[in-house]
């Protein structure tokens, strides 16, 4: 999987509303995630430093239940697994990456070739 992606939990100024986020890679990126009403997980956005940020929230295509589920319980843990974050993380950028910045995704290597 590469490097390792050194994911923390954050928080965002009430202008930047989602349901959870994530920094990684020493805060050079940031992740937020919505929970839709039947409990899927959703990227509403991402930002790069260097670059800004890809908001997707009304395109975004939803993790499956089973990895939502899963990326729900890593997220409230108290300490990250990284590894099972960085899986997960992975997927859901995988599933979306039509509407981030391709070079941005292979300069943080949050894509797998």
């Amino acid at each position: 999987m590469g490097q390792a992606l050194g994911f923390f939990k954050t928080t965002m100024p009430d202008s930047r509303k989602a349901d959870f986020y994530l920094g990684c890679l020493d805060g050079s990126v940031f992740i937020d995630f919505n929970q839709t009403s039947d409990g899927n997980i959703t990227l509403c956005r991402i930002s790069f430093d260097g670059y800004g940020c890809c908001d997707i929230t009304d395109k975004a295509n939803p993790l499956t239940t089973e990895m939502s589920k899963k990326l729900v319980e890593e997220i409230t843990r108290d300490k990250l697994d990284q590894k099972k974050l960085t899986s997960l993380v992975k997927e859901i950028i995988k599933i979306n990456q039509e509407y981030i910045w391709a070079d941005t995704l292979a300069e943080y290597n949050l894509i797998d070739s």
